[in-house]
């Protein structure tokens, strides 16, 4: 099996690129390996990869940037994909891509379902929004929105966090957005079971859009206390106590792009379908901890 993967130095790819190296031959791919704003080069490279599967790990996830890059957002997220799609349909191969629950605007009071409308509040949100449209277009493609992506590899919460109360007296996190923390080894883990079921199963007809994250839900706030109790407990340096941790609200933290407030995905369907059990977000993190604190 070949599988193009673009995206490998990212947290989800760097993940992929690990796990599905036993599947068979997977061609990684970055920014300078392949320019995913030049679509020429894209019709070229998978050209001459000739892939079985493309896996789209990519993409511009600056969130507050993107307001002020529109155009190279619109470029990685939204153009790029329909290139890959467009490729993967002449293939008549399977097409895998990765999106967020950044298309939403938060004010549902449930968690989402993958067929409810999409009303993202950002840059970011609505070119990722539209990438998802242009992959519909493929048969073939399965898409995977997720949230709060953390790992051991690449810039994400966790490391942030374990990096401030380790420099810090005093931390304030926001208390009213909710979510469900997602591992970037968790995605690889799914994806894997999925690329696999694809070849295994000739006549895989459960195409279309999941949700995929870990069991459980948070807020940042008791997320970073989470964090720093494990921490602590790990014999990590911390600067900080619990008592140090302020409460805040996103009005109390204005940023250039808006966040939803609600980003709690409903995994049912993945479950369901492909028969995976998704385990709880605390584990992950301890996972992750102990493996930084070696």
């Amino acid at each position: 099996m070949k599988i193009l993967l673009t995206g490998k130095d990212g947290q989800v790819g760097f993940a992929l690129h690990k796990k599905l190296s036993t599947l068979g031959e997977v061609v990684a791919t970055d920014r300078r390996i392949l320019d995913l704003s030049n679509i020429d080069a894209i019709h070229q490279y998978v050209n001459k990869v000739r892939p079985q599967i493309i896996i789209n790990a990519a993409a511009y996830t600056a969130v507050d940037k993107a307001e002020s890059e529109p155009n190279l957002a619109y470029q990685i997220n939204a153009l790029a994909p329909k290139v890959l799609a467009e490729k993967a349909t002449q293939l008549n191969i399977p097409f895998i891509h990765f999106s967020t629950d950044y298309v939403f605007d938060g004010l549902k009071k449930e968690a989402y379902l993958e067929n409810d409308l999409v009303h993202p509040l950002s840059v970011y949100g609505k070119t990722k929004a539209q990438g998802e449209d242009m992959v519909r277009q493929h048969p073939k493609h399965i898409i995977l929105r997720t949230s709060w992506v953390f790992g051991f590899h690449g810039q994400n919460f966790l490391k942030t966090v374990l990096r401030l109360i380790g420099e810090r007296n005093t931390l304030s996190m926001v208390r009213d957005q909710i979510g469900n923390p997602s591992s970037a080894s968790l995605l690889a883990d799914v994806t894997f079971n999925i690329v696999d079921q694809l070849f295994k199963d000739t006549s895989f007809k459960d195409y279309g859009t999941y949700h995929v994250t870990n069991d459980g839900e948070t807020n940042w706030y008791d997320y970073t206390l989470f964090i720093l109790k494990e921490a602590q407990a790990l014999g990590f340096h911390t600067n900080i106590e619990s008592y140090d941790i302020k409460a805040i609200t996103t009005l109390e933290y204005p940023t250039p792009a808006h966040r939803p407030l609600n980003s709690r995905l409903n995994t049912d369907k993945l479950k369901k379908t492909f028969m995976l059990e998704l385990p709880h977000w605390q584990d992950e993190v301890k996972k992750v901890l102990r493996a930084l604190s070696h």
